[in-house]
């Protein structure tokens, strides 16, 4: 499979008072087209970090990152949100759905900012609802429904760019373990579909559903494993 992410040599420091802290430590790693990778770790490891270096949200201190061929590294602000908004989808912990729109329309939300328009918004939210077997719920609010179904529209909301990865970090925190169960079933369902997603979990269970998975410590990668998946 061609190499969709390619992370190389990235550190990330931040400045806490008089000290620099290293979120990141030197980490490559590569992300095949059609790939499944979790990334593990305990708080302050640096996986959230990593997502977010690799979802374009922030800018390494050093290193390189490329997405799909394009070196992101040097990009301005303009052009990493443009790629942001039509290569990468985002799945969180907290849904972040909007109340005052209806499922179709939080669902539509992405396609607004690219420009679609509204027939093909339409379409597309339909059909992404359907693939997260919420097809009947496209016209309800998010606070007619349970945390999965929240979770559910938010990976809908993600897909409907039609991204070329999925992003999802600790998708099932704010979930019980049935719920929590029932998102990484679809998950593992999209990957079988062809998306390519990046998970970042503290849970070796959930982890272990990945076709890779990858453990961090203190800004490093100090394991890598095939998964269930693989």
């Amino acid at each position: 499979m061609p190499e969709l992410i390619e992370v190389e040599g990235v550190r990330k420091t931040h400045r806490m008072g008089e000290r620099d802290v290293h979120a990141l430590d030197g980490v490559s790693l590569s992300v095949a087209r059609g790939d499944y990778l979790a990334v593990m770790g305990a708080s302050g490891s640096g996986k959230t970090t990593l997502l977010h270096l690799i979802g374009c949200l922030d800018r390494p201190s050093s290193g390189r990152i490329r997405l799909d061929g394009t070196d992101v590294s040097g990009l301005d602000d303009d052009a990493l949100s443009e790629l942001r908004s039509r290569r990468i989808g985002f799945v969180f912990q907290a849904f972040h759905l909007i109340p005052q729109l209806s499922v179709a329309e939080n669902v539509e939300l992405p396609l607004v900012y690219q420009g679609v328009d509204a027939p093909r918004r339409a379409e597309r939210a339909r059909r992404v609802l359907a693939s997260v077997g919420l097809a009947e719920r496209a016209d309800h609010r998010p606070s007619e429904l349970s945390g999965g179904e929240c979770q559910r529209v938010a990976i809908a909301r993600a897909l409907a760019a039609e991204p070329a990865v999925l992003l999802a970090d600790e998708p099932t925190g704010n979930l019980d373990s049935r719920t929590g169960d029932e998102i990484m079933e679809l998950l593992a369902g999209l990957h079988a579909g062809g998306v390519t997603i990046v998970l970042v979990t503290h849970d070796p269970a959930k982890a272990g559903r990945a076709r890779r998975r990858i453990e961090m410590r203190d800004g490093r990668i100090v394991h890598e494993a095939a998964g269930a998946g693989s």
